[in-house]
C-alpha cells in the first residue's frame, strides 16, 4: 500500500471514528484496526495522533464547506442562496449519522489543550462567517446581518445536536427570512 492509499485509509477511519465517538475515547489503535494500515505505516503518514486529528479537522472542513457551497451556489442568487444555507443544514441534521457539529465537538474536547486544533476549529469558523458575507454581498444586502446569520446557523447546529431533531434548522431558515424582510 502507498502512503497516498494509507493516508486516505486512515483519515476515512478517523472521521468515521473521531466524529462518531469522540476523539479523546478513539485511540490510534482503533483507527489502525479500521483502517487496515500497519501501524507502522500509521506513524510513517502522522507521526502523531494529534497530526491525525489535524488532518481530519483539516479533510473535514474542506469537505463540510464545499458540499454547503456546492449545494447553496446551485440556487439562485439572492435571499434563496442565503436561505439555502438552513435548508442544506436541515438536510445534514437529518442524517442518520449526524452527531453535531464535529468542530465544536473538537473544540470542546480539545481545543483548550490543543492550540493547532483550536485554530483549525476557528478558521472553520471563520471560512463560514466569510462564506455568509459573500452571500450577503452578492444579494446586495447590509453586511450587517453576517453575525446574526452565522449566530443562526451556529445555534442551529448545536441545537440540533442536543434535540436530535433537525427542525432547529427550519426555526433558523425562518429567523433568517425574518432577518432579511426587515433589513
Amino acid at each position: 500500500m502507498d502512503q497516498g492509499e494509507a493516508e486516505t485509509r486512515l483519515l476515512d477511519a478517523a472521521e468515521e471514528l473521531f466524529y462518531g465517538r469522540g476523539i479523546q475515547a478513539v485511540g490510534v489503535d482503533q483507527i489502525r484496526a479500521a483502517s487496515g494500515v500497519s501501524l507502522k505505516r500509521l506513524y510513517q503518514v502522522f507521526p502523531s495522533k494529534a497530526d491525525l486529528v489535524l488532518a481530519y479537522l483539516r479533510r473535514r472542513d474542506a469537505r463540510w464547506l464545499a458540499a454547503l457551497t456546492g449545494y447553496a451556489d446551485a440556487r439562485p442568487e439572492g435571499d434563496a442562496r442565503i436561505l439555502a444555507v438552513f435548508d442544506w443544514l436541515h438536510g445534514w441534521f437529518g442524517e442518520p449519522d449526524f452527531r453535531g457539529c464535529g468542530f465544536i465537538n473538537a473544540f470542546a474536547e480539545i481545543g483548550a489543550t490543543d492550540p493547532a486544533a483550536a485554530e483549525v476549529v476557528r478558521a472553520h469558523k471563520a471560512a463560514l462567517r466569510d462564506y455568509l458575507a459573500g452571500l450577503l454581498r452578492q444579494a446586495g444586502r447590509p453586511q450587517s446581518l453576517v453575525d446574526p446569520l452565522f449566530l443562526l446557523a451556529e445555534g442551529a447546529m448545536t441545537t440540533a445536536a442536543v434535540t436530535g431533531s433537525p427542525e432547529a434548522a427550519l426555526q433558523a431558515r425562518g429567523a433568517a427570512a425574518a432577518l432579511l424582510a426587515t433589513a
